[in-house]
């Protein structure tokens, strides 16, 4: 995977601004998320439970958010007084209901309490999920004002700590902003997604002379698939929006994509022989949402001035070049 500091990100501001807190900065979103706001001139203080490699220019502070208690980062927000703290920290692929609460519930609320007792006020950006939403069908796209009635454990926690932070919001305890994420593709993407888990078995299982032999569930969905890069962009847009406080915006392609065609064309960039296969209750495990998947992002073009820019090609041969370089295994989000 190439450096997660070498991403392009048109138009951003070199401003030179002061102190990000990326909590959550070694998992897949996190690392993205650093590299960019560091391109916008921004110096980064990487948070996450283990230590991973994090570019050199960033400083590390090692803080397990849930078992540090609030006083721990009410005293790393004091001393380092940042203009912003992102929440990339979270799970998406625990397999346990007691996992996402911990990390998507819990963890939110540490962070609340301590935002609302800092000396310090730094604007929150926390990264919520399109899954949020309820299930919408075909052909009705996903708004900020579609019904919030998730279908997954996965959703139902992110709601909670979206539906915390706008609480916190309302109170005056913190200024903070939502962005609602679809599902982000790039370097990096972990093996517990569908496209990460093909990319490992194209890898993995490839024979010479044979094809390899990638196994699936059936392949019969749409979704809003976004780029890596694009999410990162609208971080960094959000740090400074004045108009985003207390604001729920959705970062998505604002395009749905069949995931076959998503599939077909891992296998086409990564230029090895394989037969696809699908068996229902094999492959990685999915998010069992709609069939169906757009996103609106009109919001995000009025409220950040931002736009998806990157294509489905573009974010697929990234994530082949970082898997076939063998650094393929982050994890979803914190690690």
């Amino acid at each position: 995977m190439a450096e997660v500091g070498e991403l392009g990100l048109p138009n951003a501001a070199d401003r030179r601004s002061g102190r990000v807190v990326v909590l959550g900065a070694t998992g897949f979103v996190g690392r993205h998320v650093g590299g960019a706001l560091e391109q916008a001139g921004y110096e980064i203080l990487a948070v996450a439970r283990h230590p991973r490699k994090t570019p050199a220019s960033w400083r590390f502070h090692p803080m397990d958010l849930v078992d540090a208690g609030p006083g721990a980062l009410v005293e790393l927000i004091d001393r380092e007084r940042p203009v912003a703290v992102v929440n990339a920290a979270g799970e998406v692929w625990s397999r346990t209901v007691e996992g996402m609460h911990r990390s998507n519930r819990l963890l939110v609320d540490r962070l609340l309490s301590a935002l609302a007792v800092s000396g310090h006020r730094a604007r929150l950006v926390q990264l919520g999920s399109v899954h949020e939403y309820a299930p919408q069908p075909r052909g009705v796209w996903l708004t900020e004002s579609s019904p919030e009635e998730p279908a997954t454990d996965y959703g139902r926690t992110k709601l909670h700590g979206t539906r915390a932070v706008l609480r916190a919001v309302e109170t005056g305890a913190v200024d903070a902003v939502v962005l609602r994420l679809s599902n982000v593709i790039g370097a990096g993407t972990p093996r517990g997604s569908l496209l990460g888990q093909v990319a490992a078995q194209l890898l993995d299982r490839a024979v010479r002379g044979r094809p390899a032999q990638v196994r699936v569930s059936p392949l019969r969905s749409s979704r809003d698939f976004v780029d890596a890069q694009d999410v990162s962009w609208a971080v960094v847009a959000a740090v400074g929006a004045a108009d985003g406080r207390g604001r729920v915006v959705n970062i998505a392609s604002g395009a749905s994509q069949p995931v076959r065609d998503m599939v077909d064309l891992l296998i086409s960039i990564s230029g090895r022989p394989a037969r696809l296969v699908e068996l229902p209750g094999t492959g990685p495990r999915s998010l069992p949402d709609a069939d169906w998947m757009a996103v609106d992002v009109s919001a995000a073009r009025t409220v950040l001035g931002w736009e998806p820019r990157r294509t489905p090609r573009d974010m697929v041969e990234d994530l082949w070049r970082a898997a076939a370089a063998g650094q393929h295994d982050g994890p979803a989000a914190d690690g």
